[in-house]
């Protein structure tokens, strides 16, 4: 599994990604379905922001794409969000690309805390999160409605001086 900067060339790749990962536990932010038009805003924005407001990275597993991972600056923190593709889930490498995103984004974007928002029900990615030292801090109750069910939101945080 390696970590790897996105490209222009990525779109269609990202298209097909964005289509095919299970969506019951995103946000509703990203457009379904996903078009290549989506795709090629979505890498500029990541083009010109990289390092700057965030860290972007493409999850390469046996040369292919199969998920997407990020570290966003936020008002006083960062967020991390991430998905892959479910063929690839339960393998350990979103606990992998977890690690790594937050060690880059401590370091290139002079962090102090991050912070990772998770549907209740999402019993991998908390996982993945507690194995990389993420902590809970709190719960916003039935604040995400999808797809017709009311979740609670957890709040896990990472500081640099817990990773």
């Amino acid at each position: 599994m390696e970590l790897r900067h996105w490209t222009q060339a990525d779109a269609m790749e990202l298209t097909s990604l964005c289509n095919a990962v299970d969506r019951r536990f995103l946000s509703d932010r990203q457009p379904n379905p996903y078009t290549k038009k989506d795709a090629e805003e979505w890498l500029k924005t990541v083009s010109e922001n990289e390092a700057v407001t965030g860290i972007y990275r493409a999850i390469v597993y046996d040369r292919k794409l199969i998920g997407s991972i990020s570290v966003e600056k936020k008002d006083d923190d960062a967020e991390i969000g991430y998905m892959l593709h479910n063929d690839y889930s339960n393998k350990g490498i979103g606990t992998k690309a977890v690690k790594q995103i937050c060690l880059i984004a401590f370091k290139v974007l002079s962090l102090e805390l991050i912070t990772a928002n998770v549907f209740q029900p999402n019993i991998a990615s908390i996982r993945a999160l507690l194995k990389n030292g993420f902590k809970y801090k709190s719960a916003i109750p039935n604040a995400v409605i999808k797809d017709g069910n009311v979740y609670d939101l957890l709040i896990y945080v990472l500081t640099e001086e817990t990773r």
